[in-house]
């Protein structure tokens, strides 16, 4: 297997597309298929069902794509790491929620940047769960995660600590003069929530299914800023980190509903895979980020 062979096979496998990929590429059609078929050949292995004119991957061609990409991003951190040059280089790609991309991290960008200039930040923005599938397929560096705490010997965990969370409503909702909000007091009214897959909608309706009790409407919202101005308009309440409200709870905007059901319990984590081999910016990176992130 050479390397060429590796590239020319992920950029096909991400365009599900021979022509596709030799144009990406800047070779020949031909020149594709010949990478493609000699690397078949030497695995003794179909890497592509080939039907009518669609292709996809088979469950062998599945397992090299993984390997293909973390020997293609090795050799990029090889070439990095041994560049002469005693400034600090390469690249690093960084997945985190909306709301910790928003307000925790932007200090950590900005010092980090003015530290080590020469080292490009990539910020890919994903839920838990697919910062978690990104780490996996070694498509991002180091993840910053709210949500339940992960604990798992796949990833290591080098910061967390407890992210509050706080149901909201606007002053003067019937459920503000209450002293204490049990799950079964929210079933009246419409609860607004970040779309599935994200971490603290997830706890929340855990809660909720553990106690056999539902709201009467679930409203989705793409957005943080999106769920905050829905909530403030007066059609529901919301769940949010309460670091994604501060501003909104200062100025009474919203206001904290005292829950008394099951504890959230989010923390937020920065996580990395335990195989990631760890480049000196990437180290930086990491020491940085505990250094300016204590809680």
């Amino acid at each position: 297997m050479e390397l060429r062979q590796l590239n020319t096979f992920v950029t096909v496998a991400k365009f599900n597309n021979f022509t596709k990929a030799a144009a990406y590429l800047g070779y020949s059609q031909s020149s594709v298929t010949s990478q493609i078929q000699l690397l078949e050949k030497e695995l003794e292995v179909h890497l592509f069902d080939r039907i009518g004119k669609n292709i996809f991957l088979t469950h062998e061609g599945e397992k090299l794509l993984a390997y293909s990409k973390q020997i293609i991003k090795l050799c990029d951190e090889a070439k990095n790491s041994i560049t002469a040059s005693n400034e600090l280089e390469g690249t690093i790609t960084i997945g985190a929620s909306e709301s910790l991309c928003t307000l925790r991290l932007p200090l950590l960008f900005k010092e980090f940047h003015q530290r080590y200039p020469a080292v490009k930040m990539i910020l890919k923005m994903a839920s838990c769960n697919e910062s978690q599938t990104l780490l996996r397929e070694n498509e991002i560096d180091v993840a910053f995660v709210i949500s339940s705490k992960i604990c798992t010997s796949e990833f290591i965990s080098d910061l967390e600590f407890p992210e509050p969370a706080a149901l909201l409503a606007i002053p003067g909702h019937p459920l503000s003069f209450k002293r204490h909000i049990f799950p079964e007091d929210i079933t009246p009214y419409t609860v607004i929530l970040s779309q599935r897959g994200c971490s603290y909608r997830s706890t929340f309706e855990k809660n909720l299914e553990e106690t056999g009790v539902f709201p009467k409407y679930i409203m989705e919202a793409g957005s943080i800023q999106a769920i905050k101005q829905l909530t403030i308009s007066g059609i529901g309440i919301t769940l949010l980190p309460r670091i994604a409200v501060e501003d909104e709870l200062n100025r009474n905007l919203l206001v904290e509903l005292d829950w008394a059901g099951t504890s959230f319990d989010l923390v937020t984590q920065m996580l990395y895979h335990k195989d990631k081999w760890v480049s000196p910016a990437l180290k930086a990176f990491l020491d940085l980020a505990k250094e300016t992130m204590k809680h």
